[in-house]
């Protein structure tokens, strides 16, 4: 009621003032225990809401990632590309932009985290996310299109924050708001400050071969008790963000076109540098399955009996699986509904279809190859779990996020070539910068959303700033807060797609009746 009878600044400024004063008071910390409410449920909550929806969107629309996934791939071949249609891009386009956003640090760094902490059975949990985050997206893309706006410009205005206003009505404006508030945040973590930091970490450790660790460049200088920085963590940030905002200030037309050449070209170089490495170990392949399915039910309890049972074990592999397979396809999530709102198209069920298929490319192909080349390399031996779980003796460094995926290239490749760890460096530059750049685009429409068109320019300059800071920040602080911000801007989206079930399955019902014909042949 209080929502209805203020204009939508007001109640932004109150909700990001109030998630503010609880950021301040109680700590990132305390948001990113909403995935597991160690407190309350041996089950984290977040497993419980994504699986537990996707579960349901999965049944009530009777399988949509299998019965619409060949359609879906025909509109992406832009078999029923229309340009006279209302949208900012084609099919394809929005696609890709997604897909920039989605294949990223979460396929090379993400999967490796999963693995460092989870094991090799957190990968299983990243595919049951993927399957069941299939129909996720086929739904929030889906709602996006149908109730997309347009602004005064005439550029697609569309989301979950849409979505909810629109579709659930004007007395669900807070919940619009508070998606949109988190959206804007979790822009300055998930897409941007992680992906920076990522790349400009794995700068330094090719630098640091070069010269060495004492170099000038390379040096940590000691600023606080806490943290240190080096000169090239500097240099990496204001040069990443430069690239970026030569992109981000062009608007989404200038993204979709960057987007649409990028993203298949880094998507084909890492998967063949994968499969290569997996070719050369085919006979470890179905090893490597039987380890990742017995680990994901019965993976070994800590050496000792030390952090807990079995059953916690099983808890920790799922909730890291599930955690970095949403951080990977962003199924649920609701980012991925604001590029797909742009689309050129009438049918909103059209796109809904296209949009399926990310978590196909995303996790089951990319994130799935990424496992692997960990796994049957050996690579996985210098993490967290392998030292604690299984041979403690291990005494070799321990690995994690990217500097993990490039020892598996490394070791993996060097039947080709010894810089097998340069194409993860390449992949994580090509990665990085197109999800900071797809990001920004989320962050962009949430914020116009929010305060009107007028803040947009304030926004990319704060967002080009904070890709400087990801550059020079610290790894736990910048994963804490994109899981904190991305399960808070996860329930709102989650909840309109319940509500909206029954307008879901009849928009579905009404399209796949009738043959629309094709503009291509």
């Amino acid at each position: 009621m209080l929502f209805r009878s203020m204009n939508k600044k007001t109640g932004a400024l109150i909700i990001f003032g109030i998630i503010l004063f609880f950021l301040l008071v109680f700590g990132v910390e305390f948001f990113e225990g909403i995935w597991s409410f160690p407190s309350f449920s041996l089950v984290p909550f977040i497993i419980v809401a994504l699986l537990g929806t996707g579960i349901f969107t999965t049944i009530y629309l009777g399988f949509p990632q299998i019965r619409y996934l060949k359609h879906g791939i025909r509109v992406t071949r832009g078999l029923y590309d229309d340009p006279n249609e209302a949208g900012d891009l084609n099919h394809f386009q929005a696609l890709t932009t997604a897909l920039s956003a989605t294949v990223g640090i979460g396929n090379i760094a993400g999967v490796a985290t999963a693995i460092y902490y989870g094991g090799p059975g957190a990968l299983f949990w990243m595919w049951i996310t993927a399957f069941f985050g299939s129909a996720l997206k086929f739904a929030e893309c889906t709602l996006a299109v149908e109730y997309r706006d347009f602004d005064s410009k005439g550029m697609t205005a569309g989301g979950p924050m849409y979505t909810i206003e629109k579709g659930m009505g004007i007395k669900w404006r807070w919940l619009a708001i508070m998606f949109a508030c988190f959206a804007v945040i979790c822009s300055f973590a998930t897409g941007n400050a992680i992906q920076s930091f990522t790349l400009s970490d794995q700068l330094l450790s090719e630098v640091t071969q070069v010269v060495g660790a004492e170099h000038w460049l390379t040096i940590k200088h000691q600023i606080t008790d806490w943290y240190s920085v080096s000169i090239q963590q500097v240099i990496n940030g204001i040069a990443i963000a430069f690239i970026a905002g030569l992109v981000i200030i062009g608007g989404i037309k200038r993204i979709g076109n960057v987007t649409s050449k990028l993203a298949p070209f880094m998507a084909v170089l890492y998967v063949v540098s994968a499969l290569l490495i997996i070719v050369a170990n085919i006979g470890d392949i179905p090893a490597s399955f039987a380890k990742i399915f017995s680990m994901a039910f019965n993976p070994p309890a800590a050496v000792g009996g030390i952090a807990g049972g079995t059953l916690l074990v099983i808890m920790n592999t799922m909730l890291w699986g599930v955690k970095r397979g949403l951080y990977s396809n962003e199924a649920g999530q609701g980012s991925a509904p604001i590029a797909h709102s742009t689309a050129k198209t009438e049918y909103a069920v059209r796109e809904g279809a296209v949009a399926l298929l990310e978590p196909f490319i995303d996790t089951i192909i990319i994130c799935t190859l990424t496992g692997l080349t960990i796994i049957v390399t050996g690579a996985w031996y210098h993490t967290e779990f392998y030292s604690t779980r299984i041979d403690p003796s291990f005494t070799e460094p321990l690995l994690n996020g990217s500097l993990l995926t490039s020892l598996a290239f490394k070791d993996g490749l060097a039947y080709i070539f010894p810089y097998g760890d340069k194409i993860i460096t390449l992949g994580v530059l090509l990665f990085a910068i197109s999800t900071v750049i797809s990001w920004s685009f989320y962050g962009d429409r949430s914020t116009e959303y929010l305060f009107g068109e007028k803040a947009i320019p304030v926004y990319r300059g704060f967002y080009i700033f904070f890709v400087f800071v990801g550059a020079i920040a610290s790894l736990e602080a910048i994963w804490s807060f994109g899981d904190a911000a991305l399960g808070f801007m996860t329930f709102p989206n989650l909840v309109s797609i319940i509500l909206l079930s029954g307008v879901l399955k009849k928009l579905t019902n009404e399209y796949f009746a009738v043959d629309h014909p094709t503009y291509k042949s």
